[in-house]
């Protein structure tokens, strides 16, 4: 509705341009926004404010200059012109009614749209070293990313998600360590014990595993235990392969599954990282300082100057990013979101320079801002009003697998988008399993079951409805099944503006709105009723508000019940 209003608007600002009122060079900017009160209509829009300038003339004058011009709409019962210079408009009633028509002929496609084109996206999140169980905060990046995958797919893009596993480094050589050291008999308390080991009892379950000769199959490989405790190197591809095998099990245990797997070390192995090192060099973006090499980061809006290769011939961390990147756009992704966690705000700059400093040597034309990030804030998880700082497993954090196992997988997901990724989490255990119109989750999935149950009662009393029968919605003319349908109406606008800004809690904030709506509804209006005529118009409209509130969860990967 918001595009047909739009529409007319420019129809009208086309005549007032032939006819001389408005000139031919003045610049358009319609915006057309919801009236938060009803006695305002139900759009509003600004242009006479945006464009009186160039008309020279008041915005009231041109605001009516507008109206006179607006070709005839069935949808506009009328119009009016209201403060400095708003048009308001009120939709007639059957534009109000048509909306449940539109959900239920569209059904799970509704919300909906070709935005996207079919253009390729990859969504790179959660990446988590394969050194530990996942922890809460890995959860929320599976829950927010997985959720910005479904919402990009709903709006036309062709995605594809994709999990960058850190299988090189120092943290996994820890990672060999402590388990070469457990496979010894030793523990955390010995003194022998790796500095930077790690110390939860995930690795002793490890080592007891690689040590029986268990073969573990993870994605692209199968490993098989040695038994042997001084073969580090074997050690070490036995534990990369154990951790992510349980890692890609709690994933698909989440609901999130992913298109590709591509591991850092085939950057290394593959020559990759050595090509982008040359290609940096090449770009005369580098210098050689006390025994280092330098990338000029500050040319691309850094603070300072950044190390690529260290005095001894390591290179930092964010070399290899460079070249990951560089290869996710030579395989046709134009488009990239990073969902990651808070702590990765300092390597945007530095990666971006030197994607950058390829790119403009190179003549490959890359983005300034390739890629985008989403970066979510910390997760603080409560119980009894107290922190819940530690796994009995992991030792040191909460893993996504406890907190799965002990309020359900549709809470835990819910809860982890259900705030902005720029604000910090607390996740309340006790509410977040409580039955109650508080718990935010519950209160949308009751009402999907609400209307299923009505539903269901229908056949025992007698009553024959399908969504497909004739239905006189204009009956449907109470001020609380006016606001119901205009909610239902604003839920494509929503989708699509989640997914531009890659904010699924848009959606979760809407379905607490849209669940509202309907349970007042509900509770002030008899559904089951002898009037057939009104009974089966409240009964559509309740089938629509359970088909848009099974979209949205869907798109935040939440079930939606029909018993509870």
């Amino acid at each position: 509705m918001k595009q047909h209003i739009a529409d007319l608007i420019n129809a009208a600002l086309d005549t007032l341009t032939d006819n001389g009122t408005l000139p031919a060079d003045a610049q358009r900017r319609i915006m057309v926004e919801n009236t938060r009160d009803k006695a305002h209509g139900d759009f509003a829009s600004n242009v006479a404010m945006t464009l009186a300038k160039a008309a020279k003339t008041n915005p009231r004058q041109l605001s009516q200059a507008i109206c006179d011009a607006m070709p005839a709409s069935e949808s506009i019962a009328k119009t009016e012109i209201a403060g400095p210079g708003f048009i308001n408009f009120f939709l007639a009633s059957d534009a109000a009614t048509a909306v449940v028509g539109r959900i239920l002929e569209a059904a799970d496609k509704y919300g909906h749209s070709e935005v996207g084109a079919n253009r390729k996206v990859q969504v790179e999140f959660v990446s988590a070293n394969p050194t530990g169980p996942l922890h809460v905060g890995h959860g929320r990046g599976a829950a927010v990313g997985d959720s910005i995958c479904r919402l990009l797919s709903a709006t036309g893009w062709d995605v594809t998600a994709e999990f960058y596993y850190n299988d090189a480094g120092a943290q996994i050589n820890n990672l060999a360590l402590s388990t070469q050291a457990r496979c010894k008999g030793l523990g955390p308390e010995d003194a022998s014990w790796p500095e930077d080991g790690y110390r939860g009892d995930y690795i002793k379950e490890l080592a007891d595993s690689y040590m029986a000769g268990d073969s573990i199959t993870a994605e692209d490989k199968q490993v098989t235990g040695l038994k042997d405790a001084d073969n580090q190197d074997a050690i070490r591809d036995f534990a990369v392969a154990y951790l992510r095998r349980e890692q890609d099990q709690d994933l698909k245990a989440f609901g999130v599954n992913f298109d590709i797997y591509f591991l850092e070390s085939s950057l290394y192995s593959e020559g990759m990282v050595e090509k982008t090192v040359q290609q940096l060099i090449d770009s005369g973006n580098t210098y050689e300082q006390d025994g280092a090499l330098w990338l000029k980061t500050t040319e691309f809006g850094d603070d300072k100057d950044r190390v690529m290769r260290k005095t001894d011939g390591g290179y930092t961390y964010f070399v290899p990013d460079v070249a990951y990147h560089l290869n996710k756009w030579n395989r046709g992704f134009k488009r990239v979101v990073n969902e990651q966690g808070a702590d990765h705000h300092s390597t945007i700059t530095r990666v971006r320079a030197g994607v950058q400093a390829v790119s403009q040597s190179t003549g490959m034309d890359i983005p300034a801002q390739y890629p985008d990030y989403v970066l979510h804030q910390m997760v603080m998880v409560m119980r009894g009003g107290e922190e819940v700082k530690i796994s009995k497993r992991a030792g040191s954090y909460v893993t996504l697998q406890d907190l799965v196992e002990e309020v359900g997988r549709d809470a835990t997901r819910y809860f982890l988008v259900a705030r902005a990724t720029t604000s910090q989490l607390t996740f309340d255990i006790d509410l977040a399993i409580s039955q109650s119109n508080d718990n935010p989750v519950y209160y949308i999935q009751y009402a999907h079951a609400r209307v299923c149950s009505v539903i269901n009662k229908l056949a025992e009393r007698g009553w024959e409805w399908n969504q497909d029968m004739q239905v006189d919605l204009a009956l449907l003319d109470t001020d609380a099944e006016k606001a119901l349908m205009k909610r239902l109406a604003t839920f494509p606008e929503v989708v699509q503006r989640s997914a531009e800004n890659c904010e699924p809690h848009q959606i979760a904030n809407y379905l607490v709105d849209l669940a509202g709506d309907f349970h007042s509804y509900y509770n002030s209006n008899k559904m089951l009723i002898e009037d057939a005529e009104l009974r089966n118009a409240r009964i559509t409209l309740s089938a629509a508000c359970r088909q848009v509130l099974a979209n949205g969860l869907d798109l935040l990967g939440v079930s939606a019940p029909e018993h509870m």
